[in-house]
């Protein structure tokens, strides 16, 4: 989408302007404009260029990762010749992106699962609770999403016949327990549900978890079977295997693959396999295990792509398997503010199971595509390099636009091609619903801007760009007024849950654009560090701040298992 040209000026403003302009652009014109309750945004502009992305392509070839950016957990379902997949969204909102492919490669977000205030309430929880890791599955028409409410309800199902929504009103499954759900339908017409909880007994070591199975009525849900531990710990119980999770259970001739993550989220991350005559076991570990990892790689190898697991199996029209998986591309170390993204790569059989890489082998970022009909590009790039300006102009908030945590009214609305936001009490660092819209960071060299109209009416009103991780670790770059009533542009960070939640001011400098006029802002990320800057409309970018630690917004630092949003805020006392 290009930007608009736009004149928000008239006569008067721009007479004001140019003599702000001649005093300087801290002085305020000689009326000032009245406070505003809103601050209205003419468009956010995002601009990826990670040099990963500009490895060539031959004809037949596709980028790694599918989905670029805070796409984790992904769970994937064929319907005919259609493919659909979901990802964790934790308590963003709205929650569990589903997206539609024919080539596996070209992806097009169609929905959101978690669209509605009253399906779900994460009122209070920090951003890395809510939803996680939900499964997709069809079955005889109707479409189905098992998932978890992490302090918020436990586990549920959600139906639909479109995957583009509307989704059910979630059934809850009061008799499974822990996190990770997932739904098999047997060929016999039985349904299973598998899912990570505590061990029989003591955990032995932290870390220890088990994967349950039972049997539940296929219409609705409830418990036929007694629940059986089909893994305990993991494949080698004697290695103290942690944190098993993610289960998904596949018929192939004939027998019962149960795939599983093992290790952790982090670089120990991996996926393996066991088998069983029935449904309900027993499983047997494979002595090939597992088969996908990177742990046994060299730390430092360049560009790597790490903490590879939690998968999922699919097949193309030619019976080929493909797995789409998460993994991280750091800049440094373990860091990396991009979140865990949706990988895709060609699965092969060895022994009888489904292998997805070899020890020593690296997940390339480069892959063969599926021998599938190419698709159009979709309309909006989920990967390699790209610009794409969200200039507001329709109806309603595009479907890869978030909030933190499920508001009880929307505190924005789309008008004359402007976002309009309503400043707020709670601000960006608040455990409630701040006046915040963002856009996933989809690469490590990101640049977002926006040009804001906003009349702070004291100090403690502010609009303008966040760089977002979590309500403990985030930075603001705000339009405001400092005690004197001069405008100025203001960068907050918060770095720390034991900080203030308003942030730490890093600097205050002289706006470049006179009150109830026009301000452009700029945040740009280049992996550890970061840049701020504004711009008046018709002007070039002058820094704010520049190499400020970005890696305060790393996963490693800032915890949880999210990836940074960059959008924009509006705020009050």
């Amino acid at each position: 989408m290009q930007r608009r040209i736009r004149n928000w000026r008239s006569a008067a403003s721009i007479g004001a302007l140019t003599l702000a302009a001649a005093c300087g652009p801290a002085d305020a014109p000689s009326t000032p404009a009245p406070a505003s309750a809103e601050a209205r945004f003419a468009y956010l502009t995002y601009s990826g260029s990670d040099p990963i992305f500009d490895l060539p392509l031959s004809e037949g070839q596709a980028r790694n990762p599918i989905l670029a950016g805070y796409y984790p957990d992904p769970s994937i379902v064929k319907v005919g010749e259609d493919y659909y997949l979901v990802n964790s969204s934790f308590t963003h909102y709205p929650g569990i992106p589903v997206f539609h492919s024919r080539d596996l490669i070209n992806w097009t977000q169609i929905g959101n699962v978690i669209d509605r205030p009253d399906m779900l309430d994460f009122s209070g929880l920090t951003v890395s609770r809510g939803v996680f890791a939900p499964t997709i599955e069809f079955h005889d028409g109707l479409f189905y999403v098992i998932n978890t409410c992490v302090d918020c309800g436990a586990n549920f199902i959600v139906t639909a016949t479109d995957p583009a929504g509307p989704w059910s009103d979630p059934v809850w499954l009061p008799h499974v327990g822990g996190i990770d759900p997932s739904l098999f339908f047997d060929e016999d017409g039985k349904a299973y549900i598998l899912n990570n909880d505590a061990p029989e007994g003591e955990p032995l070591y932290q870390g220890h978890r088990a994967v349950w199975i039972r049997e539940v009525d296929p219409e609705s849900f409830a418990q036929v079977s007694e629940p059986v531990v089909a893994v305990n710990g993991g494949v080698d119980l004697s290695k103290k295997p942690v944190w098993i999770e993610g289960p998904h259970l596949y018929k192939v001739d004939g027998k019962y693959l149960l795939s599983a993550a093992e290790g952790g989220t982090g670089p120990q991350h991996s996926q393996v396999i066991l088998t069983a005559e029935s449904p309900l076991g027993p499983f047997t570990p494979h002595p090939d295990n597992p088969v996908l990892t990177q742990r046994d790689l060299p730390e430092d190898r360049p560009e790597p792509i790490t903490s590879v697991g939690h998968a999922d199996f699919t097949q193309d029209g030619d019976g080929n398997w493909w797995a789409v998986f998460l993994g991280t591309r750091p800049y440094q170390g373990n860091e990396y503010n991009t979140g865990r993204e949706t990988f895709l790569m060609p699965v092969t059989w060895e022994n009888g199971i489904p292998r997805i890489t070899a020890p020593g082998d690296v997940i390339p970022h480069v892959i063969d595509r599926p021998a599938l009909p190419a698709q159009p590009d979709a309309p909006l790039p989920l990967t390699g390099n790209f610009t794409y300006t969200d200039a507001f102009d329709e109806e309603a908030l595009p479907l890869h636009w978030l909030t933190v945590r499920i508001p009880s009214e929307d505190g924005y609305r789309l008008e004359t091609g402007d976002l309009v936001l309503e400043k707020r009490a709670q601000g960006v660092g608040d455990p409630g619903h701040p006046s915040f819209l963002g856009r996933r960071q989809q690469h490590t060299n990101a640049e977002a801007y926006t040009e804001v109209m906003f009349v702070p009416g004291d100090s403690d009103d502010e609009a303008g760009l966040a760089a977002f991780q979590n309500d403990a670790a985030y930075y603001t770059l705000g339009l405001s007024l400092n005690e004197e009533g001069t405008s100025v542009v203001r960068l907050r960070r918060r770095a720390s849950e034991n900080a203030d939640p308003d942030g730490e001011i890093v600097t205050e400098v002289p706006a470049l654009a006179a009150p109830g006029e026009p301000l452009k802002l700029k945040i740009a990320a280049q992996g550890p560090e970061i840049d701020f800057y504004q711009a008046s409309p018709e002007g070039e970018w002058q820094p704010v701040a520049l190499g400020e630690d970005g890696t305060i917004l790393s996963t490693e630092k800032a915890g949880g298992f999210v990836g940074t949003l960059l959008g924009v805020y509006a705020q009050s006392e």
